[in-house]
């Protein structure tokens, strides 16, 4: 695996500042879930991909935070768990959801970060002081540091912003059915914009995942951000094979999530109808309860074995993301696996140089039609798909480099 990342760095260097003195540096990645050997979600893909960059970059990462119940630390031996917490809604009961509330009031934050006083601030100090010496700590995203910032400003401090939050709510405030619920995501909006100008402010630098995060967060400037092309890990996928096909279009996600519903709904009620009866179209993953209104040729499968044989056994992915910021995972893994697609701009977001088989379409005409059209190439034995460790090689030297920037502004701290 490091020969694999080292050769992919080749034109990465560093300077004094960068390895202090010629050695590596100590990070603390201190996030809410801390990465774990068998990643399955976006959030916990990016999270192990970029602890494992770090490492690979000659530095010493420690991991600091709460592991998901069903998994285990991907590096058991430099992790510090602060405990074992569920903090996805649809798992948990109506009385704890009221209780994270009533936390959230408490201390005036966000629902998210106020999850985070699970740990108490005396076990977070004694953890990072057990440590040994620190030379900075990468804030990953705004949950646990959010809920301890005062404690993790004590050191130098690097900011992994993967969305930006306070807009996700904004955006789930809007889309959402009832009044509670849009007045909870509006303050939650609220109190993550300010949260994430503090984060911002407390940080030498800033990582997103996508230029127009950047932007929006005011960091826009290379001495103060660096957007990380991201890869679902840091080992070359596998090469191209002969795969057969069940389905010619389909979709896997956790479509319980407000931003992976907002695509899927559209898809079901704007493009599924412009395709033909004969489109088999299979949908992967859990949808909460009953499912959505959709056509005949929808099948709607919940939990597959292998998310990664599903995907493989369907002609053509649509990445169908309509709102939310950072960058989309599946969007990347498609990539990797070298499948064709047809993607939303929203989708392509984070991705400067799509592959040759993805076509970019966001009316609904378009993209029904774009999945015609590679479908029935397809049918007809056209090869279509790519090579897609090419694609894989070019983000990983892209991450090596943004991360070692950003990194070297922790040089020489002590």
């Amino acid at each position: 695996m490091r020969r694999a990342f080292n050769a992919a760095f080749k034109r990465v260097r560093y300077s004094p500042r960068e390895l202090r003195n010629g050695s590596r540096m100590h990070f603390v990645f201190v996030s809410s879930l801390v990465p774990v050997r068998a990643p399955a979600s976006g959030y916990d893909i990016a999270n192990r991909v970029i602890a494992d960059a770090v490492r690979l970059l000659g530095h010493r990462v420690s991991v600091l935070g709460f592991l998901q119940p069903g998994h285990e630390p991907a590096a058991p031996g430099d992790t510090h768990v602060l405990g074992r917490l569920e903090v996805t809604n649809a798992r948990v009961s109506r009385l704890q959801k009221a209780l994270w509330l009533k936390d959230a009031v408490l201390h005036g934050e966000p629902v998210s970060v106020a999850k985070m006083h699970a740990a108490r601030p005396a076990e977070i100090k004694a953890a990072l002081a057990g440590m040994g010496g620190i030379d900075g700590l990468i804030l990953n995203s705004v949950q646990l540091p959010g809920a301890f910032l005062d404690i993790f400003r004590a050191w130098p401090c690097l900011f992994v912003a993967h969305n930006v939050e306070a807009r996700s709510a904004a955006d789930n405030a809007r889309a959402a059915g009832d009044p509670l619920t849009r007045l909870l995501f509006a303050r939650d909006a609220r109190l993550l914009a300010r949260l994430e100008r503090d984060l911002c402010a407390a940080a030498r630098h800033v990582f997103t995942l996508a230029e127009a995060d950047s932007a929006e967060l005011g960091v826009a400037r290379p001495d103060r951000s660096s957007v990380l092309p991201l890869v679902t890990s840091v080992t070359p996928p596998e090469a191209p094979a002969a795969r057969a096909t069940a389905f010619d279009a389909g979709m896997i996600g956790s479509w319980t999530w407000a931003a992976n519903r907002a695509g899927l709904d559209w898809f079901l009620a704007e493009v599924a109808p412009r395709l033909p009866a004969d489109f088999r179209i299979g949908i992967a993953g859990g949808t909460g309860g009953s499912v959505p209104p959709a056509p005949a040729n929808v099948s709607f499968l919940g939990r597959v074995g292998d998310a990664r044989e599903f995907v493989r056994s369907c002609r053509v992915i649509p990445l169908i993301s309509r709102t939310g910021t950072g960058v989309q995972l599946k969007t990347i893994e498609t990539f990797e696996m070298g499948l064709p697609s047809v993607a939303t701009a929203n989708a392509l977001r984070g991705i400067s140089s799509p592959p040759a088989n993805s076509v970019p379409a966001d009316e609904p005409a378009a993209f029904a039609a774009a999945l015609v059209e590679l479908v029935g190439r397809s049918r007809a034995g056209e090869a279509l798909d790519l090579d897609g460790r090419a694609f894989h090689a070019a983000q990983l030297e892209g991450l090596g480099q943004a991360l070692a920037r950003g990194l070297a502004c922790c040089g020489g701290q002590g």
